[in-house]
Order: structure tokens, then sequence, then C-alpha cells
């Protein structure tokens, strides 16, 4: 079975996120955890989050995926910026207790000059601050582009993060398939890719993939995302990319510049194309 969704707003809470899934026919999906471009977030409700865990179990949902907001960086210079990170990071893990055995995913950080050795020892630290044998939740480093100075351009990269965590075991990645193809590996030869991400890091690390099409060619280290099949990977590339044996039994979450109807489209289309 094909475990799909798309990226809906917390605003009206957790079991409204839900209904609003199974309504676009999807049987998963990523929200963020507080305000994307800042740090507020709305105070959690227990009985709404209980009702969502019912509607979840009910309708046996795949893993949901919760997205830190784009403003931590725990690999920047600035120690306030770190501090910054490190406190919403440990929040946003305790709010997830209420949604237990889920993912949390976060753009790993930039090293702003400082170059990606520092930064990734930067953001190994804030982990072993924040990760702790108790918590329910696995926490997952997503793969990026590569524009600017973004450390998670290359496997190698997500796994001297990882290999640097104490809770290891608490730890995964996130497959973008914009992100890597504009990073420059292929989804054409997704065999190869996946080849090489099994011997750096290992496929039992991996735990969901952002669905995404690309506006850019391979290698441009842009990140700009496109309708499923408006880009240049393609709509065959991404059916190759949830038929492959050694992902499709991962959660799917599409986050390609779309409204609820066409999220709904998109969800009947790669459906169709899925093999069971």
């Amino acid at each position: 079975m094909l475990h799909i969704g798309c990226h809906l707003s917390a605003s009206k809470g957790f079991e409204a996120m839900g209904r609003t899934a199974l309504e676009i026919g999807a049987d998963t999906f990523q929200f963020f955890t507080r305000n994307p471009r800042g740090s507020q977030a709305k105070e959690i409700d227990p009985q709404d989050a209980q009702a969502l865990r019912r509607l979840l179990q009910e309708h046996h949902f795949a893993p949901l995926i919760a997205h830190a907001p784009y403003t931590l960086n725990p690999a920047s210079a600035d120690p306030k910026t770190r501090d910054f990170a490190r406190q919403t990071l440990a929040d946003d893990l305790a709010r997830m207790e209420h949604l237990p055995g889920n993912l949390y995913n976060f753009h790993p950080g930039s090293h702003v000059g400082q170059g990606a050795e520092e930064g990734i020892r930067l953001i190994v630290q804030t982990l072993n601050d924040i990760l702790t044998p108790a918590q329910h939740t696995t926490v997952l480093l997503e793969t990026m582009a590569g524009k600017g100075s973004e450390i998670g351009r290359s496997f190698e990269e997500l796994k001297r993060i990882l290999d640097g965590v104490k809770e290891n075991d608490k730890m995964g990645v996130c497959l973008d398939t914009c992100h890597v193809h504009d990073a420059g590996y292929s989804l054409a030869a997704l065999d190869d890719t996946l080849a090489l991400f099994d011997k750096q890091i290992g496929l039992s690390r991996l735990k969901a993939v952002h669905l995404n099409d690309s506006l850019n060619p391979q290698g441009a280290h842009k990140d700009r995302h496109a309708l499923i099949g408006k880009g240049h990977i393609g709509t065959e590339l991404l059916a190759g990319v949830i038929n492959h044996p050694a992902l499709k039994h991962l959660p799917f979450c599409l986050e390609t510049p779309n409204d609820l109807p066409g999220y709904a489209k998109e969800i009947a289309l790669l459906r169709g194309l899925y093999q069971p």
C-alpha cells in the first residue's frame, strides 16, 4: 500500500488535520510544529492530540512528519542563534510526546562561512544536548540541495552528523527528491543513488521521503519545488521512487506548490502509478 500525504496547516488543530488528510485520500501528512518563519507555537490541547491518535489508529495511518521551522540554525556562528535552535528543538520534541511514535524533520543548518566541519560539530553538539533515551520521536535530518553554505548537501555530510550523535537510535533521514536532484544525485539511476546512500548511511536510516519535482536541472543547488510532472525530474522517475523496493514501504509527503484540491489530484495520480 502506498502511504502518501502532503503538508497540511495545523491552524485548526490536530484532529482537523487528520480529517482533512482523509478527505484528500491521504494516509499520512506533515505539519509545522510552530510558525515556520518564527518561533511562536500554539498551545497543545491534549484532548485534541488524543482524538488524532484515535483517528490515526482507526484509519491505519503511516507515521506523521512534524517539520521544524526554517529559522533554526544549530550550525550558526552566533551563540544566540544556536541557543534559540537548541531551545526550540527541545521544546518541539517535548510537544511531540503528545503524538508518540512519529517523526520530526529538520534542515540540519548552514555553516555561514565557518566551514562544513565546524557546522557539523555544532549540529552534533545541539543534538547531543537535546536527545534523550526516553523520547518516542525519531528525529530526521533532511537531505539538502546545497544552496549557499547548507549542510546536508551530501550523504557523507549527513553520515558525519549521525556518527557523532550519542542517542543514535533516535535518528534517521528524510530524503527529499527535489533536494537530492538539485544536489547532483541521479534519480534516473536510482539504484546507484540508493546503493551509495546505503554504503554511506544505511537504508535502515531512511524513514520518510519528501516527494517533489524540481524547477531546476540536476546539480543546480537551488531548491525550487515543482508540481509532480511539471519539473526536471518528471512523473516517470517519481513513479520509480514510490515503487522502488527499498522505498515503497515508507511514508511519502508531497511539498509541491499546491492547494488542497491540487494535492488530492497528485495523491490520486501517484496511487494510480503505484504497483503493490
